[in-house]
């Protein structure tokens, strides 16, 4: 069963190549579909310099929920795996964890939970285990899940919950020592704090009422390699 690794990228062209090197060396990934999100830095430029990634270029940012989409329509693979642009810590190990259950069909979905990464990270991931990015998923269910491509922030919270509903096979990967870097980190105190504040945003809107948020934007056409 073949299985493709989707990482949506926005402006991580310093971090994502540590998380392509674990992933490009995983035994049970057959492709890799970097998308970015309308970056204005070099994510596009440094997702085609490695061989055998496939890199798209959303022409403006449409959010993850959108980027996540773009990359399951992009290949016809069975099997998903949707990974950050940004961890820290990632092994090939850990990308194999997550895809084998589902490519084996003893789940319908995985959720990778940090642990023994760094304390703020683990605790939210403790808290909060439906926010994960790490996840395997068959494809045929992430493209039923509802208005999932303008979740935005929130999609990992409306792909949980749809599968809650729909009473899918979930099953918890611990990923030990992956973290990531907070979002004050990677942007500075206000700019950071104003991500984070929208993030919140997106998953309580999800939260709230069930329903991710239509967007006016056109179907976006792709640069790709």
């Amino acid at each position: 069963m073949r299985v493709t690794a989707i990482i949506p990228a926005y402006n991580e062209e310093t971090r994502l190549p540590r998380v392509l090197e674990a992933v490009c060396a995983a035994s049970l990934v057959d492709d890799i579909v970097v998308v970015s999100d309308g970056s204005n830095d070099g994510t596009y430029e440094v997702a085609r310099a490695f061989d055998g990634v496939y890199a798209l270029q959303l022409p403006q940012n449409v959010g993850k929920g959108g980027a996540m989409h773009a990359g399951a329509c992009y290949t016809q693979s069975p099997v998903l795996v949707f990974l950050d642009a940004d961890l820290v810590g990632l092994t090939p190990e850990h990308v194999d964890s997550l895809v084998r259950p589902v490519r084996c069909g003893e789940a319908d979905m995985t959720l990778g939970i940090f642990r023994r990464g760094r304390r703020a990270t683990d605790l939210a991931q403790r808290l909060f285990p439906f926010v994960s990015g790490q996840r395997a998923i068959r494809r045929e269910l992430f493209l039923q899940v509802p208005n999932v491509q303008y979740a935005r922030f929130g999609v990992e919270t409306q792909i949980t919950r749809w599968a809650k509903r729909q009473r899918w096979k979930v099953l918890y990967v611990p990923l030990i020592g992956v973290t990531h870097p907070m979002k004050e980190e990677k942007l500075g105190r206000w700019r950071g704090t104003v991500a984070r504040l929208r993030m919140y945003a997106d998953i309580a809107r999800i939260l709230l009422d069930g329903r991710a948020p239509r967007s006016s934007k056109r179907v976006f056409r792709l640069r790709n390699r």
